[in-house]
Protein backbone atom coordinates (compact mmCIF):
# COMPACT_ATOMS: atom_id res chain seq x y z
CA UNK A 1 0.00 0.00 0.00
CA UNK A 2 1.22 3.54 -0.81
CA UNK A 3 2.44 6.12 2.17
CA UNK A 4 1.29 9.14 1.86
CA UNK A 5 2.80 11.96 3.49
CA UNK A 6 0.50 13.47 6.45
CA UNK A 7 1.78 16.87 6.77
CA UNK A 8 0.92 19.89 9.39
CA UNK A 9 -0.58 23.18 8.01
CA UNK A 10 -1.01 26.62 9.67
CA UNK A 11 -3.44 26.33 12.10
CA UNK A 12 -5.16 29.80 11.90
CA UNK A 13 -4.76 32.22 8.98
CA UNK A 14 -6.06 35.83 8.64
CA UNK A 15 -6.04 37.84 5.20
CA UNK A 16 -6.98 41.29 4.62
CA UNK A 17 -6.07 44.84 4.37
CA UNK A 18 -5.50 46.10 7.52
CA UNK A 19 -5.31 42.65 9.67
CA UNK A 20 -2.06 43.55 11.20
CA UNK A 21 -4.86 45.75 13.40
CA UNK A 22 -6.04 42.69 14.77
CA UNK A 23 -2.90 41.13 15.94
CA UNK A 24 -3.72 42.45 19.37
CA UNK A 25 -7.07 40.91 19.79
CA UNK A 26 -5.49 37.48 17.63
CA UNK A 27 -2.76 36.57 20.38
CA UNK A 28 -4.05 37.66 23.57
CA UNK A 29 -5.46 34.47 24.04
CA UNK A 30 -2.69 32.65 24.22
CA UNK A 31 -0.65 34.82 26.98
CA UNK A 32 0.28 32.71 29.56
CA UNK A 33 1.46 32.99 33.06
CA UNK A 34 2.62 36.79 32.83
CA UNK A 35 5.42 35.40 29.87
CA UNK A 36 6.12 37.98 27.29
CA UNK A 37 5.32 37.89 23.89
CA UNK A 38 8.67 38.64 21.96
CA UNK A 39 8.47 40.44 18.65
CA UNK A 40 11.43 39.27 16.12
CA UNK A 41 10.92 42.53 13.51
CA UNK A 42 13.42 43.08 10.65
CA UNK A 43 15.85 45.80 10.92
CA UNK A 44 14.40 47.53 7.29
CA UNK A 45 11.40 48.60 10.36
CA UNK A 46 13.79 50.09 12.93
CA UNK A 47 12.85 53.60 13.64
CA UNK A 48 9.40 53.39 10.80
CA UNK A 49 6.11 53.71 12.23
CA UNK A 50 4.96 49.66 11.87
CA UNK A 51 7.25 49.56 15.07
CA UNK A 52 4.17 51.70 16.93
CA UNK A 53 1.90 49.66 15.81
CA UNK A 54 3.38 46.46 17.52
CA UNK A 55 0.75 45.67 20.50
CA UNK A 56 3.03 44.97 23.26
CA UNK A 57 1.91 44.63 27.12
CA UNK A 58 3.57 44.77 29.73
CA UNK A 59 7.23 42.93 29.44
CA UNK A 60 6.54 42.38 26.17
CA UNK A 61 10.25 42.68 24.18
CA UNK A 62 10.71 43.65 20.78
CA UNK A 63 13.93 42.47 18.86
CA UNK A 64 15.35 43.94 15.86
CA UNK A 65 16.60 41.47 13.70
CA UNK A 66 19.22 41.81 11.74
CA UNK A 67 18.71 40.37 8.14
CA UNK A 68 22.34 41.25 6.45
CA UNK A 69 22.23 37.50 6.18
CA UNK A 70 20.36 34.76 5.98
CA UNK A 71 19.69 33.05 9.58
CA UNK A 72 22.48 31.44 11.26
CA UNK A 73 22.35 28.85 14.00
CA UNK A 74 24.42 30.77 16.44
CA UNK A 75 21.90 33.90 16.24
CA UNK A 76 19.00 31.43 16.53
CA UNK A 77 21.15 30.09 19.47
CA UNK A 78 21.80 33.57 20.93
CA UNK A 79 18.19 34.99 21.25
CA UNK A 80 16.70 31.64 22.42
CA UNK A 81 19.36 31.40 25.22
CA UNK A 82 19.14 35.14 25.85
CA UNK A 83 15.26 34.89 26.22
CA UNK A 84 15.42 31.41 29.03
CA UNK A 85 18.15 33.99 30.53
CA UNK A 86 16.01 37.26 30.88
CA UNK A 87 12.43 35.48 31.21
CA UNK A 88 12.62 31.63 31.90
CA UNK A 89 10.22 31.13 29.12
CA UNK A 90 8.06 32.96 26.86
CA UNK A 91 4.25 33.37 25.72
CA UNK A 92 4.94 33.13 21.96
CA UNK A 93 6.90 34.41 18.99
CA UNK A 94 6.22 36.57 16.43
CA UNK A 95 8.10 37.33 13.37
CA UNK A 96 7.67 40.63 11.21
CA UNK A 97 9.24 40.76 8.24
CA UNK A 98 10.37 38.79 5.12
CA UNK A 99 11.68 35.03 4.79
CA UNK A 100 14.77 35.63 7.12
CA UNK A 101 12.65 36.59 10.15
CA UNK A 102 9.65 34.52 9.28
CA UNK A 103 12.61 31.42 9.07
CA UNK A 104 14.32 32.86 12.53
CA UNK A 105 11.12 33.25 14.63
CA UNK A 106 10.07 29.17 13.71
CA UNK A 107 13.61 28.46 14.93
CA UNK A 108 13.39 30.43 18.29
CA UNK A 109 10.16 29.37 19.10
CA UNK A 110 11.54 25.38 18.54
CA UNK A 111 14.85 26.01 20.53
CA UNK A 112 12.71 27.81 23.77
CA UNK A 113 11.73 24.29 24.69
CA UNK A 114 14.27 21.59 22.75
CA UNK A 115 17.94 21.21 24.41
CA UNK A 116 20.97 22.03 22.41
CA UNK A 117 21.64 23.47 19.22
CA UNK A 118 19.37 24.19 16.37
CA UNK A 119 22.30 23.26 14.54
CA UNK A 120 21.22 19.30 15.62
CA UNK A 121 17.78 20.11 14.69
CA UNK A 122 18.76 20.87 10.29
CA UNK A 123 17.62 17.67 8.51
CA UNK A 124 14.01 15.83 8.37
CA UNK A 125 12.15 15.15 11.61
CA UNK A 126 14.38 15.86 13.92
CA UNK A 127 12.83 18.15 16.52
CA UNK A 128 11.51 16.43 19.34
CA UNK A 129 9.32 18.23 20.79
CA UNK A 130 6.31 21.43 19.99
CA UNK A 131 8.00 25.41 20.28
CA UNK A 132 6.04 28.23 21.78
CA UNK A 133 3.24 29.59 20.21
CA UNK A 134 4.49 31.50 16.89
CA UNK A 135 3.02 33.67 14.30
CA UNK A 136 4.28 34.94 11.17
CA UNK A 137 3.23 38.09 9.35
CA UNK A 138 5.11 38.46 6.19
CA UNK A 139 5.96 41.99 4.68
CA UNK A 140 7.49 40.47 1.87
CA UNK A 141 6.06 38.16 -0.39
CA UNK A 142 7.08 35.54 -2.50
CA UNK A 143 9.35 33.06 -0.05
CA UNK A 144 6.27 30.75 0.97
CA UNK A 145 8.15 30.69 4.78
CA UNK A 146 4.91 32.05 6.26
CA UNK A 147 3.31 28.47 5.35
CA UNK A 148 6.29 25.80 5.20
CA UNK A 149 7.53 23.13 7.69
CA UNK A 150 11.11 24.24 6.92
CA UNK A 151 13.45 27.38 8.77
CA UNK A 152 16.17 27.44 6.89
CA UNK A 153 19.63 27.87 8.87
CA UNK A 154 23.15 28.41 7.55
CA UNK A 155 25.23 26.61 10.31
CA UNK A 156 28.43 25.32 11.14
CA UNK A 157 28.27 22.47 8.53
CA UNK A 158 25.36 22.70 6.11
CA UNK A 159 22.64 25.33 5.26
CA UNK A 160 19.79 22.94 5.97
CA UNK A 161 16.41 23.81 7.44
CA UNK A 162 14.57 22.51 10.86
CA UNK A 163 12.09 20.85 8.52
CA UNK A 164 9.55 18.83 11.19
CA UNK A 165 5.82 19.05 11.82
CA UNK A 166 6.14 21.19 14.75
CA UNK A 167 7.78 24.39 12.35
CA UNK A 168 5.23 25.64 10.92
CA UNK A 169 3.60 28.38 12.47
CA UNK A 170 -0.05 28.29 14.72
CA UNK A 171 -1.23 31.81 13.04
CA UNK A 172 -0.33 33.93 9.96
CA UNK A 173 -1.42 37.42 9.49
CA UNK A 174 -1.69 38.47 5.73
CA UNK A 175 -1.77 41.78 5.25
CA UNK A 176 -0.87 42.92 1.59
CA UNK A 177 -0.43 46.77 3.05
CA UNK A 178 2.61 45.57 4.81
CA UNK A 179 4.50 44.88 1.27
CA UNK A 180 3.30 47.97 -0.54
CA UNK A 181 6.90 49.66 0.36
CA UNK A 182 9.37 47.21 -0.50
CA UNK A 183 11.93 48.30 -3.11
CA UNK A 184 11.47 47.23 -6.84
CA UNK A 185 14.71 45.09 -6.51
CA UNK A 186 14.17 43.43 -3.33
CA UNK A 187 10.47 43.04 -4.24
CA UNK A 188 11.65 41.38 -7.78
CA UNK A 189 14.23 38.71 -5.92
CA UNK A 190 11.30 37.23 -3.31
CA UNK A 191 8.81 37.39 -6.37
CA UNK A 192 10.97 35.47 -8.01
CA UNK A 193 11.99 33.05 -5.26
CA UNK A 194 7.88 32.03 -5.84
CA UNK A 195 8.14 31.95 -9.58
CA UNK A 196 10.95 29.52 -9.50
CA UNK A 197 8.83 27.07 -6.59
CA UNK A 198 6.25 27.15 -9.00
CA UNK A 199 8.09 26.02 -12.11
CA UNK A 200 10.34 23.64 -10.23
CA UNK A 201 7.58 22.06 -8.36
CA UNK A 202 5.00 21.80 -11.59
CA UNK A 203 7.94 19.98 -13.68
CA UNK A 204 9.03 17.81 -10.66
CA UNK A 205 8.71 14.23 -10.45
CA UNK A 206 6.96 14.81 -7.59
CA UNK A 207 3.98 16.65 -8.73
CA UNK A 208 0.75 15.78 -7.96
CA UNK A 209 -2.61 17.56 -7.83
CA UNK A 210 -2.42 18.61 -4.72
CA UNK A 211 0.96 20.63 -5.55
CA UNK A 212 -0.33 20.86 -8.62
CA UNK A 213 -3.54 23.13 -8.38
CA UNK A 214 -1.97 25.70 -6.09
CA UNK A 215 1.51 25.60 -8.05
CA UNK A 216 -0.74 26.81 -11.28
CA UNK A 217 -1.94 29.67 -9.38
CA UNK A 218 0.51 30.60 -7.57
CA UNK A 219 2.50 31.00 -11.18
CA UNK A 220 -0.71 32.44 -12.98
CA UNK A 221 -0.60 35.18 -10.35
CA UNK A 222 3.29 36.03 -10.90
CA UNK A 223 2.99 35.82 -14.46
CA UNK A 224 0.01 38.41 -13.72
CA UNK A 225 2.69 40.63 -11.43
CA UNK A 226 5.63 40.30 -13.44
CA UNK A 227 4.34 40.35 -16.94
CA UNK A 228 1.28 41.64 -17.95
CA UNK A 229 0.85 44.56 -15.51
CA UNK A 230 2.29 47.50 -16.59
CA UNK A 231 1.72 49.54 -13.10
CA UNK A 232 2.62 48.34 -9.63
CA UNK A 233 -0.35 48.44 -7.52
CA UNK A 234 -2.98 47.68 -4.82
CA UNK A 235 -3.87 44.95 -6.97
CA UNK A 236 -0.42 43.43 -7.21
CA UNK A 237 0.39 43.77 -3.63
CA UNK A 238 -2.49 41.50 -3.03
CA UNK A 239 -1.80 39.27 -6.15
CA UNK A 240 1.86 38.49 -5.12
CA UNK A 241 0.82 37.86 -1.21
CA UNK A 242 -1.24 35.23 -2.45
CA UNK A 243 1.00 33.92 -4.91
CA UNK A 244 3.40 33.45 -2.42
CA UNK A 245 0.83 31.17 -0.08
CA UNK A 246 -0.69 29.18 -2.68
CA UNK A 247 3.67 28.61 -4.14
CA UNK A 248 4.28 27.66 -0.33
CA UNK A 249 1.25 25.56 -0.49
CA UNK A 250 2.51 23.79 -3.61
CA UNK A 251 5.86 22.72 -2.76
CA UNK A 252 4.52 21.68 0.84
CA UNK A 253 2.98 18.33 -1.02
CA UNK A 254 6.20 18.21 -3.60
CA UNK A 255 9.81 19.74 -3.82
CA UNK A 256 11.44 22.32 -5.60
CA UNK A 257 14.57 22.04 -8.23
CA UNK A 258 17.60 22.71 -9.78
CA UNK A 259 17.76 26.25 -8.88
CA UNK A 260 17.05 25.87 -5.24
CA UNK A 261 19.89 23.32 -4.96
CA UNK A 262 22.40 25.01 -6.54
CA UNK A 263 22.07 28.65 -4.63
CA UNK A 264 22.04 26.75 -1.12
CA UNK A 265 25.89 26.35 -2.25
CA UNK A 266 25.86 29.97 -2.77
CA UNK A 267 24.77 30.85 0.41
CA UNK A 268 26.47 28.73 2.08
CA UNK A 269 30.19 29.84 0.70
CA UNK A 270 28.92 33.57 -0.38
CA UNK A 271 26.16 34.36 1.76
CA UNK A 272 24.02 35.09 -1.61
CA UNK A 273 20.69 35.70 -0.25
CA UNK A 274 18.24 33.09 -1.03
CA UNK A 275 15.88 34.84 -3.45
CA UNK A 276 18.64 36.92 -5.73
CA UNK A 277 20.94 33.36 -5.73
CA UNK A 278 17.97 31.97 -7.09
CA UNK A 279 17.69 34.41 -9.50
CA UNK A 280 21.56 34.32 -10.60
CA UNK A 281 21.09 30.12 -10.67
CA UNK A 282 17.61 30.98 -12.96
CA UNK A 283 19.66 32.56 -15.30
CA UNK A 284 21.45 29.69 -16.48
CA UNK A 285 18.82 27.18 -16.46
CA UNK A 286 17.84 26.56 -20.27
CA UNK A 287 18.57 23.00 -20.30
CA UNK A 288 16.92 21.97 -17.02
CA UNK A 289 13.60 25.01 -17.60
CA UNK A 290 13.68 25.89 -20.52
CA UNK A 291 10.36 27.64 -20.47
CA UNK A 292 10.57 28.92 -17.71
CA UNK A 293 14.00 30.64 -18.20
CA UNK A 294 12.83 32.37 -21.07
CA UNK A 295 9.55 33.76 -19.13
CA UNK A 296 12.38 34.75 -16.24
CA UNK A 297 14.49 36.56 -18.72
CA UNK A 298 11.80 38.22 -19.95
CA UNK A 299 10.44 39.74 -16.58
CA UNK A 300 13.88 40.55 -16.08
CA UNK A 301 13.68 42.30 -19.25
CA UNK A 302 10.57 44.04 -18.60
CA UNK A 303 11.10 45.08 -14.71
CA UNK A 304 14.93 45.83 -15.92
CA UNK A 305 16.52 43.83 -13.21
CA UNK A 306 20.32 43.57 -12.89
CA UNK A 307 21.31 39.89 -12.66
CA UNK A 308 24.56 39.88 -10.79
CA UNK A 309 27.26 38.15 -13.13
CA UNK A 310 31.06 36.49 -12.64
CA UNK A 311 30.18 36.14 -8.97
CA UNK A 312 31.73 32.60 -8.87
CA UNK A 313 35.22 34.05 -10.01
CA UNK A 314 37.81 33.67 -8.35
CA UNK A 315 37.03 31.17 -5.99
CA UNK A 316 39.06 28.64 -4.40
CA UNK A 317 39.27 24.84 -5.13
CA UNK A 318 38.14 24.34 -1.80
CA UNK A 319 35.61 26.65 -2.02
CA UNK A 320 34.33 24.94 -5.02
CA UNK A 321 34.18 21.72 -3.45
CA UNK A 322 32.37 22.92 -0.43
CA UNK A 323 29.54 24.36 -2.56
CA UNK A 324 29.07 21.13 -4.43
CA UNK A 325 29.07 19.48 -1.29
CA UNK A 326 26.45 21.65 -0.07
CA UNK A 327 24.26 21.89 -3.29
CA UNK A 328 24.50 17.88 -4.03
CA UNK A 329 23.37 17.36 0.14
CA UNK A 330 19.92 18.42 -1.25
CA UNK A 331 19.34 15.21 -2.16
CA UNK A 332 14.72 15.54 -2.43
CA UNK A 333 15.29 18.46 -4.83
CA UNK A 334 17.63 16.90 -7.02
CA UNK A 335 15.60 13.83 -7.59
CA UNK A 336 12.43 15.54 -7.60
CA UNK A 337 14.37 17.62 -10.67
CA UNK A 338 15.83 14.86 -12.36
CA UNK A 339 14.35 11.54 -11.22
CA UNK A 340 15.75 8.48 -9.00
CA UNK A 341 19.06 8.47 -11.26
CA UNK A 342 19.80 12.23 -10.84
CA UNK A 343 23.60 11.25 -9.36
CA UNK A 344 24.29 9.74 -12.85
CA UNK A 345 23.19 13.22 -14.53
CA UNK A 346 24.35 15.85 -12.20
CA UNK A 347 27.94 14.38 -11.75
CA UNK A 348 30.40 16.88 -9.67
CA UNK A 349 31.76 17.78 -13.02
CA UNK A 350 28.74 19.24 -14.48
CA UNK A 351 27.60 21.37 -11.08
CA UNK A 352 31.08 22.33 -11.26
CA UNK A 353 30.98 23.77 -14.46
CA UNK A 354 27.01 24.87 -13.56
CA UNK A 355 28.74 27.56 -10.61
CA UNK A 356 31.98 28.52 -13.39
CA UNK A 357 29.62 30.36 -15.44
CA UNK A 358 27.86 32.12 -12.15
Amino acid sequence: MAQFRNFKMVDYVIYGRGSFGQLDEIINPRRKDNLPMIFLVDHFFEGKSLIDRIPVHNNDKIIIADTTYEPKTTQVDKIAKDLKEEFGNVSGIIGIGGGSVMDLAKAVSLMMNNEGSSADYQGWDLVKKPGVYKVGIPTISGTGAEVSRTCVLTGPERKLGMNSDFTPFDQIVLDPELINNVPANQRFYTGMDCYIHCIESLQGSYINEFSKSYGEKALELCQKVFLQKNVWDDECDDSLMMASYAGGMSIAYSQVGVAHAVSYGLAYVLGTKHGIGNCIVMNHLDEYYPDGAKEFKQMVDKHQIEIPKNICAGLSEEQFNTMINVSLGMKPLWENALGKDWEKIMTREKLRALYEKL
